[in-house]
């Protein structure tokens, strides 16, 4: 009997609109999540902070200097007030202060039967804006006996290849530099103290000598006789470096960034454009393809009129009626996820090779096979509520 009823409402159904639907809505569906697959590939990167199209990024602000710096009044820094209204803007997730040491510092190392010595500056950053492990990164002024140190990786490269080749001194590698002894002195306000120093880690962000903050706020307090100066750096977090309102606020307020990767911002910037824009078009003609679903679905129920009339009377509820239309649209919706996935994974292909040369490992592909299932989904739900509401009209 259930075949007798579906030969009798299959007559009107058009095969070519059905097709038409899966060929526009299978074209918008490939199209959302091969742009987004392609976004996540190439943002993905390493899986480092830093990466090439990183959605989130750290900036190190500084005031310009101009003509003579300080002694021309160019070499202020940065005001509760600058602070305050940086904080304030959109863009800005987080703000961090670079500390100064206020106070005489020199370090001496002896190895390989050599010794040097020379003046250095130390700076400390709270701890949520390192890129490092922080094992061990403490100071206690009553217990600890030496002082942890992050450096930046930049002046490793500069003693090997720099100074260590031309005064005939071993190179070192990361794995071995905290075995190197390094002796501080610090030195000010009528006082001098020695402690040892050890280096626990390399920073590709930070292009300082950072200390803990808690060793640098007692070591001010302890030698300098001055009162604390205004933080002549920040570093911000930042959600898109890309960003045009972000050039504009620092050109507005003659603030420079340090490293600049302006180029880089701006290619993860039109990176975020272009994938909204493709992942928009794939969505207006998915929608467009359920439009003319919809449209078709309701001529094929005004032309069924009399024969869901006359199954209603024979017995049959209008939702069983419906069902063999819901039937349709939901295999046609599953065969439209099917192919689209297996779409996805032949086109990532394409460019899975390049990415690789570039050292970038890509992403896995769920989340867009989520996303797709997700969209066939809410319209395989939309599909039904609405044959069945077009089922009871009639």
């Amino acid at each position: 009997m259930n075949n007798v009823v579906w030969k009798l409402l299959k007559k009107n159904i058009s095969v070519a609109q059905i097709a038409g639907y899966a060929l526009a809505n299978l074209a918008g569906v490939i199209i959302i999540m091969t742009g987004l697959q392609l976004y996540r590939d190439v943002t993905a990167g390493g899986g480092d902070d830093d990466d090439l199209l990183s959605t989130d990024d750290y900036m190190i602000l500084s005031p310009k200097v101009t003509g003579l710096g300080a002694l021309s009044g160019g070499g202020k820094g940065f005001s509760t007030a600058d602070i305050d209204d940086l904080k304030a803007q959109t863009w800005v997730k987080a703000v961090g202060e670079f500390k100064t040491a206020e106070f005489n510092v020199s370090a001496g190392v002896n190895f390989g039967g050599r010794g040097m010595s020379t003046q250095l500056f130390l700076e400390s950053v709270p701890d949520e804006f390192m890129d490092v492990n922080l094992r061990g990164w403490n100071f206690d002024p009553l217990s600890s006996d030496e002082v942890p140190i992050i450096i930046s990786k930049d002046y490793l490269a500069l003693y090997n290849f720099g100074f260590a080749a031309s005064r005939s001194l071993p190179r070192i590698s990361e794995s071995m530099v905290g075995m190197v002894p390094i002796e501080l002195s610090l030195g000010g306000n009528g006082r001098r103290y020695n402690i040892n120093g050890r280096i626990v880690g390399f920073s590709s962000r930070l292009n300082t000598i950072a200390v803990p903050e808690s060793f640098l706020d007692w070591a001010n307090d302890t030698f300098s006789d001055e009162s604390h100066s205004e933080p002549s750096r920040l570093i911000v977090k930042v959600d898109n470096p890309g960003n045009p309102a972000i050039q504009r606020y620092l050109a507005d307020h003659d603030y420079e960034v340090a490293g600049d990767n302006s180029g880089i911002a701006r290619a993860s910037y039109v990176m975020g454009i272009i994938t909204s824009a493709v992942v928009g078009i794939g969505a207006v003609i998915s929608v467009l393809s359920i439009v003319i679903l919809l449209l078709s679905i309701s001529l094929l129920m005004q032309k069924n009129r009399d024969k869901i009339s006359s199954l209603v009377l024979l017995g049959y509820s209008p939702y069983q009626v419906a069902g063999y239309y819901i039937r349709v649209v939901a295999w046609v919706n599953i065969i439209i996820f099917a192919v689209s996935a297996v779409s996805l994974l032949i086109i990532r292909q394409a460019w899975n090779p390049t990415l690789a040369e570039m050292g970038m490992e890509g992403s896995s592909p769920v989340i867009s096979l989520i996303t797709g299932a997700a969209i066939m989904l809410a319209v395989t739900v939309v599909n039904i509520l609405y044959i069945r509401r077009s089922a009871l009209r009639c």
